[in-house]
């Protein structure tokens, strides 16, 4: 059985369900509730992105197994029996659950370096009393630190004198340490995604951050970056098949992936002549010079009264802009050696996604729990 966290966020739900419809294996999945009802409609709202009632109902009265429990709480918040019968069925792990608050310590301390630790403490049990196939973590290009005009090659991603833009990737870095430190005799890969941005097999998605920030980006006349710095973003569903097909596999000859476009990656001014080809007719000027004015403004936006509802989009570009700005991509060679393919650019899906989050007001149109299975 695979214990997977964060099965009710937006990589997580990609990876449960690709795990439940391309894989025979069974899963463990934590979900945060009070108890088994609230938590299987949280995991209904997870999953109706991927699949019907029906289907979803099928793979949780067979190859489901939830434990309703709290990532950094001792063992999970759960009772000693249930820990243990967790333990017990444990084969392998794949932990995808963080913070990705990047504007609060706390918040990433507590779920990323706290939470991991029990993720880990659990795996070092199971493997005393049976051992575990492998341990895969969900981690993040931004372990790399800050970074300008770059090409990142695998073998150089962690350089523990470079400073770091942010909580969330100081404490992914160090979560990548703690996992490798702590599970001498478990193999161990990690999965580092670049910027996740919508599914290139569909317009839907449940994740509307970067979205916001990308609509927002659209409709700006004057946007303070150059047309010719790149932006290394990867559809989701890209990563939840590298993610599955390493795990799954017997042996792991790499031990990291970078789950990006790499060299492949797309210019700002090839993202919007993409959107002007597939119908968006918005006029724009690149104006890199204005990069610090700009965010000196969102500065001021953030500090804005609430009842102007300004202060939220401000703070979200306040946080990506470094990102945004760093003309930095990173090599993806491990990945597409193992899956043979590309992932797909983001000029083949990016209108269709902006057409999605603008229809539905960036949320995401979910179904309700069925009335006849109460």
């Amino acid at each position: 059985m695979i214990f997977l966290t964060g099965s009710t966020g937006y990589i997580g739900s990609y990876l449960a369900a690709g795990l439940l419809e391309k894989t025979t294996e069974s899963l463990a999945l934590l979900v945060r509730a009070s108890d088994q009802e609230e938590a299987k409609r949280r995991l209904w709202k997870s999953l109706q992105l991927h699949m019907d009632f029906t289907t979803f109902w099928g793979f949780l009265t067979s190859r489901i197994s939830i434990f309703c429990g709290d990532l950094t709480k001792q063992f999970f918040g759960l009772k000693e029996a249930r820990y243990k019968e967790l333990v017990l069925a444990t084969n392998s792990v794949i932990h995808c659950a963080a913070s990705l608050n990047r504007r609060s310590a706390k918040s990433c301390f507590n779920v990323n370096l706290r939470g991991t630790l029990e993720v880990i403490e659990l795996a070092q049990r199971a493997d005393r009393d049976h051992g575990v196939r492998r341990f895969s973590d969900i981690s993040t290009v931004a372990v790399s630190g800050k970074r300008q005009d770059d090409l990142v090659a695998e073998t150089s991603m962690i350089e523990w004198d470079r400073s770091d833009y942010d909580p969330y990737a100081r404490t992914k870095k160090f979560t990548e340490h703690m996992i490798h430190r702590l599970l001498p005799n478990v193999e161990t890969t990690v999965f580092r995604p670049s910027t996740v941005l919508g599914d290139s097999t569909k317009q839907g998605t449940t994740q509307f951050d970067m979205v916001r920030a990308f609509v927002w980006l659209a409709y700006m006349p004057i946007l303070p970056l150059a047309s010719h710095w790149r932006m290394d973003i990867v559809p989701v569903n890209y990563v939840a098949d590298a993610v599955i097909a390493v795990h799954q596999a017997a042996k792991d000859p790499h031990g990291s992936y970078n789950l990006s476009s790499g060299e492949k990656s797309l210019t700002y001014g090839e993202i919007l002549r993409s959107l002007r080809e597939s119908g968006f007719k918005f006029p724009h000027i690149f104006a890199p010079r204005l990069s610090r004015p700009f965010k000196r403004a969102l500065d001021q936006l953030m500090k804005t009264p609430r009842r102007w509802k300004i202060a939220p989009g401000a703070a979200m570009m306040r946080v990506f802009m470094p990102y945004l700005a760093y003309n930095t991509v990173f090599d993806n060679q491990n990945i597409v050696e193992k899956l043979d393919r590309e992932p797909t650019p983001f000029s083949d899906y990016a209108y269709g996604l902006l057409q999605f989050a603008q229809k539905n007001h960036f949320r995401y149109p979910y179904k309700p729990w069925p009335k006849m299975v109460d």
